[in-house]
C-alpha cells in the first residue's frame, strides 16, 4: 500500500514557476517508477512526465525543456520543476508512483497559470 501527498500547486502568471512535490509513504518492497499526470476541465488526465528508480526521464513533448522531474530515493519523493508556465499548462496535477505491480494515484494538486 502506497499513500502520495502532492503539494507545490498554486496561482502563478504565465512566464512563471513552480515546484510540485509528492512524498509517498511505502511499506514493503521498493518503489518503481514514479511520474505526474494532468488533468484540465473537461478533458481526460494526460501523461507529463516520469522517472524510473534509477533516474531515467521521459517528457511528454508540450512540457520537454520546460518541465524537470527529478526524485529523492531516501525520501522517497518525487518533484516537478515546472518553467515558463502556459495558460494551457492549467490542470490538477497528480502524481503516481508504481510498487509491486500496482499503480498508485495522490489525491492532486491544482495549477493554475494565469494573468
Amino acid at each position: 500500500q502506497v499513500q502520495l501527498v502532492e503539494s507545490g500547486g498554486g496561482l502563478v502568471q504565465p512566464g512563471g514557476s513552480l515546484r510540485l512535490s509528492c512524498v509517498a509513504s511505502e511499506s514493503g518492497g521498493s518503489i518503481g517508477a514514479m511520474g505526474w499526470y494532468r488533468q484540465a476541465p473537461g478533458k481526460q488526465r494526460d501523461y507529463v512526465a516520469r522517472i524510473t528508480s534509477g533516474g531515467s526521464t521521459n517528457y511528454e513533448v508540450s512540457v520537454k525543456g520546460r518541465f524537470t522531474i527529478s526524485r529523492d530515493n531516501a525520501k522517497n519523493t518525487v518533484y516537478l520543476q515546472m518553467n515558463s508556465l502556459k495558460p494551457e499548462d492549467t490542470a490538477v496535477y497528480y502524481c503516481y508512483a508504481d510498487l509491486l505491480r500496482r499503480t498508485y494515484w495522490g489525491q492532486g494538486t491544482q495549477v493554475t497559470v494565469s494573468s
